[in-house]
C-alpha cells in the first residue's frame, strides 16, 4: 500500500512539473508572438537617426553633434509636412547624396577630414526615452551616419515622427509628434509607448521589451 502511495504522489508530482513547464513554454510562446507582433509595428510607424563619433575625445563627440544638428535641419526642410513614415523614408532615400555632401561639408568646416558613410537600412536599437515617450528596443528603419571610424559613442533619435528635438528634461513631447504617432500606430501601441503609469500597459512593455532585447542579442551570436 505504502508503494502504491508512493507511486502515485509521484505520479503527480511528475504532473504538476509537466504542467508547468508547459505553462512557461506556453506564456514564453505567447509572449514572444505579441512581442514580434507589436513591435514590428511600432517600427513601422518610426524612422530613426543613428549617429556614430569618430572616436570620445571632446572634440570628435562635439563634432557628431554639429553633423547631427546639420542632418536634423535639412531633414525638416523636406520632411516639415510629411504625415507617414513611408513618405519620409522616401523622402530621405531619394535625397541620400544630399545628406552625404552636408555631413562631409559640416566636418570639413570644422576642421576635419574625416570620411562619412551614410546608408539607409534596418538597424537594431536599445530601448530609448524621449520625454515622455518610450520605444522597445528592436529593429527599426534609419538613417545612419558613420564618422571616421565611428569607434565612438553612438547618438538616436527619431527624425519621423521628429522627435529629435525633444526636452528630455522636460519630459514633454510635441503635441504634432504625438498625433503624427498616433496616426500611424493603433491604439494599443500608442498606449503602449506613451503610457508609463498604468500597470498593465507596463507589463506588456516589459515584455516587449525583454523579447526584443533577446532577439537582439540571439542575432548577434
Amino acid at each position: 500500500m505504502k508503494n502504491l502511495t508512493t507511486v502515485f504522489n509521484f505520479k503527480n508530482i511528475s504532473r504538476a512539473i509537466l504542467l508547468f513547464f508547459l505553462f512557461l513554454l506556453f506564456f514564453f510562446i505567447s509572449a514572444y508572438s505579441y512581442a514580434t507582433s507589436v513591435s514590428a509595428d511600432i517600427s513601422n510607424s518610426v524612422f530613426r537617426l543613428h549617429v556614430i563619433a569618430n572616436s570620445d575625445s571632446e572634440e570628435d563627440q562635439n563634432l557628431k553633434y554639429k553633423v547631427r544638428d546639420s542632418l536634423l535641419e535639412y531633414m525638416n526642410s523636406i520632411c516639415s509636412e510629411t504625415p507617414s513614415k513611408e513618405e519620409a523614408l522616401q523622402i530621405v532615400s531619394n535625397n541620400i547624396d544630399n545628406f552625404y555632401s552636408i555631413a562631409q561639408q559640416t566636418i570639413k568646416d570644422n576642421g576635419f577630414e574625416y570620411p562619412v558613410n551614410i546608408t539607409v537600412g534596418k538597424y537594431d536599437f536599445p530601448t530609448k526615452q524621449y520625454g515622455d515617450i518610450s520605444l522597445p528596443a528592436g529593429t527599426y528603419d534609419a538613417l545612419r551616419v558613420e564618422i571616421g571610424t565611428a569607434s565612438g559613442r553612438n547618438w538616436w533619435c527619431v527624425m519621423f515622427p521628429p522627435l529629435c528635438f525633444v526636452d528630455v528634461s522636460s519630459g514633454v513631447v510635441p503635441d504634432s509628434s504625438k498625433e503624427l504617432l498616433e496616426e500611424n500606430m493603433s491604439k494599443e501601441e500608442y498606449d503602449l509607448i506613451t503610457t508609463s503609469y498604468n500597470n498593465n500597459i507596463s507589463f506588456k512593455f516589459k515584455i516587449v521589451e525583454l523579447m526584443d532585447n533577446l532577439k537582439t542579442k540571439l542575432s548577434l551570436k
